[in-house]
């Protein structure tokens, strides 16, 4: 893939937060956000999305955009990160209340964010697997958030999250560009629907193994480990602030103080797991008590291939 140039400053290039879910890109969003001149767009390719935030319909989870397909997306994430909402697109596709307030709170957002020329943060984990499109078509500069796989996968076993692999077998592109040598194995976890921790492990490698050859491919990221974050916010933020060319002001840093702050629940509620006020040091070991030693065990080893890329083999016994 070519690396499309254009002349759009650094200060206003499109912010892409993203990495698996639950790996923090809610709380990293949030906080980059602060900036006045941010505005925040939650999860455009969320198959479940307002049709005024993105015009393009999407049918699975993690949908692949490549040089194959992407023209069908660029036209609707131009005008995304330009905030033209789709005031149509949203009217026709709205069949409840609920859809008709997201239009009610989305339309005057993006007015004003265009008016203000705002910069857009598109924070979606399931962009993850389309980085390198990000990068060529819209310019985008790109965070992507590591978790390790043990808590990663306890935090989806205390939320009953599985996940249907269909939505990546049924990915042609996806399947003949990345993920045809994890096939078997798609296949045969799609026996087991209730086999939550085997669902964590096989995409969680498969996610983080296509982040690691795209940075080894020369895309220029910002990899941020969760677990650097919640030991360090202040450092961490600040350091990424200044490389995406955000002013980090002691506004800013009071507000990260107190996300992040000791006096806050150990853990989000489950029905409230997009919070973002959390002692952040303590979240760092709530995988403890949600998974069994033959599940960490299993966990551990089932991801090795994949995590030495990304953190020092057994580095979690520390948290």
């Amino acid at each position: 893939m070519s690396i499309r140039l254009n002349s759009i400053d650094d200060d206003m290039k499109p912010l892409l937060i993203t990495g698996a879910y639950r790996t923090g890109t809610t709380w990293m969003g949030k906080m980059l956000a602060l900036d006045p001149g941010i505005t925040y767009v939650s999860e455009p390719l969320h198959p479940g999305h307002s049709r005024g935030v993105l015009s393009q319909p999407v049918e699975n989870w993690y949908s692949y955009i490549c040089d194959d397909n992407g023209a069908q997306y660029e036209n609707a994430f131009q005008n995304t990160i330009q905030f033209k909402y789709q005031l149509w697109m949203a009217i026709q596709h709205s069949r409840n209340w609920r859809a008709a307030g997201k239009i009610v709170r989305d339309f005057p957002v993006f007015l004003t964010s265009r008016l203000l020329k705002r910069r857009a943060l598109l924070k979606d984990p399931f962009a993850v697997l389309s980085v390198p499109w990000f990068i060529s078509a819209l310019d985008a500069q790109v965070v992507i958030m590591v978790r390790h796989p043990i808590p990663f996968v306890g935090s989806l076993k205390r939320l009953g999250w599985n996940f249907n692999f269909d939505h990546l077998l049924n990915q042609p592109l996806l399947m003949r560009d990345h993920l045809e040598p994890f096939r078997s194995e798609m296949v045969h976890i799609k026996q087991d629907e209730q086999d939550i921790v085997g669902q964590g492990i096989l995409l969680w490698r498969m996610i983080y193994a296509l982040v690691h050859q795209n940075k080894t491919q020369g895309y220029d990221v910002q990899l941020i480990r969760h677990e650097d974050l919640s030991q360090r916010p202040l450092l961490v933020f600040e350091e990424l602030f200044q490389k995406l060319g955000i002013v980090f002001s002691q506004k800013i840093e009071e507000k990260i103080i107190i996300s992040t702050q000791a006096s806050n629940p150990n853990e989000v509620a489950v029905y409230d797991e997009h919070a973002v006020r959390l002692n952040s040091l303590a979240n760092l070991r709530n995988w403890k008590k949600r998974l069994t030693d033959s599940e960490i065990e299993r966990i551990d080893t089932g991801t090795r291939d994949v995590v030495k890329e990304f953190y020092e083999l057994g580095e979690w016994k520390s948290w």
